[in-house]
């Protein structure tokens, strides 16, 4: 399925691409009713920042999250219209993904020596009251759009399929403020450690957008897993949010 998602969508890029570079028209070229008649380019979704909830599928129970488990995205996106049909449009950019993920009563080893990444369970013994698995990705995404209304995108209903490649900045842990098992405060320190070994340098999610002028819903699944094979569960994030989109 996975090849399948991933063949079927550079074929429409490259349908894209073909439809952008074909200038060439018998007799004299019609103006499209995409074009301005200023015949400037026009704005659509250049840049994107997006807010949401992350989660988890396939984590065992065993694995105990709290609070919002939260992503931020931003990207610079290029928009190629087609010109065969200026509602449809290919687009490739660059940005940067973060995730968060609270444990609750529990703790990682990311800087563990064992094969296995060891989920700890601390209900029983001193533990942070606050403590998340934070990752960074430097992303590639790449989307197949389609807008109601291109000349004027504030006023359009958008929607968008994609696919975005990611390489793995930065993964750490950070925890505050130490309780025991009754969580009365022992002490009041913060935590920090840094460690990649146990995660998948690369990441391949799919992408799907809709909405209405400069906002719209995403979701986001990935196709590979969090962990490397062998070290943990087979762990796919996934996220569902709000995006803020504009020039």
């Amino acid at each position: 399925m996975r090849p399948f998602f991933v063949a079927a969508l550079l074929l429409l890029i490259s349908g894209a691409a073909r439809a952008q570079g074909d200038t060439t028209q018998k007799g004299n070229p019609q103006p499209t009713k995409a074009s301005s008649s200023n015949n400037q380019p026009r704005s659509n979704d250049h840049f994107l920042m997006q807010f949401g909830y992350t989660g988890w599928t396939g984590a065992p129970d065993s694995i105990k999250t709290k609070g919002f488990p939260r992503t931020f995205n931003a990207y610079l996106m290029i928009d190629f219209p087609f010109k065969t049909n200026p509602h449809w449009s290919a687009a490739i950019g660059a940005g940067v993904a973060t995730d968060a993920i609270y444990l609750d009563e529990s703790s990682v080893a990311i800087t563990g020596t064992t094969p296995d990444l060891v989920f700890k369970n601390l209900s029983d013994t001193n533990h942070f009251k606050k403590y998340k698995l934070a990752t960074a990705y430097a992303e590639a995404p790449v989307e197949l759009r389609y807008s109601s209304n291109p000349d004027d995108n504030k006023n359009s209903v958008k929607a968008a399929l994609g696919i975005k490649v990611g390489m793995l900045l930065d993964v750490h842990t950070k925890g505050k403020t130490m309780q025991n098992k009754a969580d009365q405060v022992v002490y009041d320190y913060k935590e920090k450690l840094f460690n990649k070994g146990y995660f998948n340098k690369t990441r391949i999610a799919a992408t799907a957008r809709l909405g209405y002028g400069h906002f719209s819903l995403f979701a986001t699944y990935s196709l590979t897993p969090l962990f490397k094979e062998g070290v943990a569960a087979t762990i796919r994030p996934y996220t569902i949010g709000l995006t803020l989109s504009g020039l």
